[in-house]
């Protein structure tokens, strides 16, 4: 028999019908109208640092890439330099925060002590909190010093000799440069990776891990065969979103990179970057060409960002379509 519904009970369902459906749409229009904020704000920065350096880029052309000159007085100014020493320095903090973080994020996961790990992924996390300055200040009156009085000179002594890659590592002893970059950025960025890393390893199913141990798969074994396939997608996630953090630090990278406008192969003279050029240059900018140079090489710097990221999307696409295979 199907249920009696005296008429109040039906007007009350369809109010609260109609109610539910208007509640609905509006929901669907606030998240809506979130994410094209989000996109809006995106397209409305970058339109911005476009509109702001088209006297430079009406000036220099696509010369203004090309360039490595940055001359305020001689009014010519050149993007190559600190597109060099970007790259340069996140590329050095990649090679050395990849490799640790990825030591950590085992050691947490398969080999430390119950007592330990908790312990050691709260520090990790904390190191992500610090200022970016106060990680600047420790490499220039820490780490640079002990850079030019220990390692660098034994770095050009006996490294500096060889064929063709002993250019990297040439140069005076001056402590700031990109291979000091490099480092305090891979300090920087390896509690973030680092994090990723453990969060994707402790989803991996101990099944899987007590079986591999179960056939006579060593650790080592383990963790390449099993854990890393299962999380692939999600460790190269976290290296874009390192990489990402390194290309746009600006206080750390101004404090120990020398900001210098020369173009050199050798990793222990000073450089430049495009956040640390716009950072000291951007507040004493009183030529309009000047000015938008500098808002030019934000463009670059926002173009550069978003090409890491959009590689990301297309790389971790691309797995998870053979992983779907």
């Amino acid at each position: 028999m199907r249920p009696i519904v005296i008429p109040s009970q039906a007007v009350t369902m369809n109010r609260r019908e109609r109610r539910d459906a208007r509640a609905d749409r509006a929901f669907r229009l606030a998240m809506t109208s979130a994410g094209l904020i989000v996109l809006a704000l995106l397209l409305g920065a970058a339109a911005s640092m476009l509109w702001g350096g088209r006297e430079a880029l009406a000036t220099f052309g696509l010369d203004f890439f090309g360039i490595a000159d940055w001359d305020v007085g001689a009014r010519r100014f050149g993007a190559l330099v600190p597109i060099y020493g970007t790259l340069a320095s996140a590329t050095i903090a990649l090679l050395i925060a990849v490799p640790v973080s990825f030591g950590i994020a085992v050691f947490l996961t398969e080999l430390a002590p119950r007592r330990l790990r908790n312990a050691i992924g709260a520090a990790i996390e904390l190191l992500a909190g610090i200022p970016s300055i106060i990680y600047g200040m420790w490499g220039l009156f820490v780490l640079a010093p002990m850079l030019g009085q220990h390692v660098y000179p034994w770095l050009n002594e006996h490294l500096g000799q060889i064929p063709v890659a002993g250019r990297l590592f040439q140069g005076p002893p001056l402590g700031i440069g990109m291979l000091t970059a490099g480092l305090v950025l891979a300090i920087m960025v390896i509690p973030f990776i680092a994090s990723v890393m453990r969060e994707v390893f402790l989803t991996v199913p101990s099944r899987l891990k007590e079986s591999a141990y179960a056939l006579g798969s060593t650790t080592w074994e383990v963790v390449w065969d099993v854990v890393v396939p299962y999380t692939r997608s999600a460790v190269i996630g976290g290296i874009f979103l390192g990489l990402g953090r390194a290309l746009g630090e600006t206080m750390a990278v101004t404090f120990v990179i020398g900001n210098a406008y020369s173009l050199s192969a050798a990793l222990l003279e000073p450089g430049s970057s495009i956040a640390s050029t716009i950072a000291n240059e951007f507040a004493e900018a009183v030529d309009p060409l000047h000015r938008s140079s500098l808002l030019a090489l934000g463009f670059v710097l926002f173009l550069l960002t978003f090409t890491v990221l959009a590689l990301a999307r297309l790389m971790l696409r691309r797995l998870q379509r053979k992983e779907g295979r």
